[in-house]
């Protein structure tokens, strides 16, 4: 009986077949593979969830923005105004003691910036907090004032009448919630040129890097009296805080622990309130970009100053904007364009 009938192309199959061998185990092999992944995927979204939930529940809220007469159009890209808020309460007779601030109940602002996050990557923006500019019902006064005077609100509407932005977003974080962010971080890591000692703000650190704690680095951020540049070189402290703290929270030491992400997601959201239009999602952008420039993306700039020390009689001595310098940089920004940095920092 002849050869049964063999076509080229079965006899190449055949050929394929007998060199890679039996396909019974590696199919199961990449079944069990696929299975495995599937179930990583779904334990991360589902982590993930509960975790987005987790945070959608904590977030606190405050009236930070309101609509008025004459209040600036929206512009290109999104604007968030950043404060550091220096409320004494909660804190203990010890704690104060230890953070060195006194009992002082009026409500302050330590830091004022604008993040800018559009096309041309993040903007962190400072407003030195001793800014001469006009407050809304009550003259030209330091700019944290606004804060004291009538609480986000006024501050945001003194701001946007100052730079000529729309603030899109608004944040504020506690005094003693920076401290419990950073301890609860295990302490972030920052760098000074130079030696650093301020007996007002507890202060003491020689040039170079240190692991700091939460209460070293709120008196790293606080110090301004016994350096040069004053409240400008505080701004930049500032800054360099932020930046470490976002970085370290969105690190793979954080994100890739479970036993670490809960309780600084829990930490971070304490110590952190938005206005009524803002959660998770929008919190989470807002992280992102820090992180960005924390890594040296976008860039960090001071708005320009004329006069850095200006004697203006009650309100001591205060920061005069280069309105000119000011003007194009808070321009820019309107646009969305690319902003000039040199000798704004």
């Amino acid at each position: 009986m002849g050869q049964p009938f063999s076509s080229p192309t079965a006899t190449l199959y055949r050929a394929r077949r007998a060199r890679r061998g039996p396909r019974g185990p590696r199919r199961r092999w990449r079944r069990r593979v696929l299975a495995v992944l599937g179930a990583v995927f779904v334990l991360v979204v589902a982590c993930g969830a509960a975790l987005y939930g987790y945070a959608s529940e904590r977030v606190r809220h405050v009236a930070g923005l309101a609509d008025y007469a004459g209040r600036p159009p929206a512009g290109k890209g999104t604007n968030w105004l950043l404060v550091g808020s220096d409320s004494r309460a909660g804190l203990t007779s010890r704690q104060r003691e230890d953070l060195h601030v006194g009992n002082d109940a009026v409500r302050n602002t330590d830091t004022i910036m604008v993040l800018h996050s559009g096309r041309h990557g993040p903007y962190l923006v400072s407003l030195p907090r001793d800014s001469y500019v006009q407050v809304p019902g009550h003259g030209r006064a330091k700019i944290n004032e606004a804060y004291a005077d009538g609480g986000p609100r006024l501050l945001t509407r003194t701001v946007e009448r100052a730079t000529g932005l729309r603030i899109d977003r608004y944040a504020e974080v506690s005094f003693l919630g920076v401290v419990r962010l950073v301890d609860e971080l295990g302490g972030v890591r920052l760098c000074l040129r130079g030696p650093l000692r301020d007996a007002r703000s507890g202060a003491d650190f020689a040039a170079g890097c240190h692991r700091m704690d939460g209460r070293r680095a709120l008196a790293f951020v606080r110090a301004r009296y016994a350096d040069p540049q004053g409240d400008l070189g505080r701004v930049k402290r500032q800054r360099q805080l932020i930046g470490a703290v976002a970085d370290k929270m969105l690190g793979p030491g954080v994100l890739l622990d479970p036993s670490r992400l809960l309780p600084v997601t829990g930490a971070g959201l304490a110590a952190l309130a938005v206005d009524n239009g803002s959660g998770t999602p929008e919190l989470l952008a807002m992280a992102w970009s820090m992180k960005e420039i924390a890594e040296g993306g976008g860039a960090t700039v001071t708005v320009p100053v004329a006069n850095p020390g200006v004697s203006m009689g009650a309100a001591g001595d205060v920061l005069l904007w280069d309105a000119n310098g000011a003007q194009r940089l808070f321009a820019a920004l309107r646009v969305d364009a690319v902003i000039q940095t040199s000798g704004t920092d």
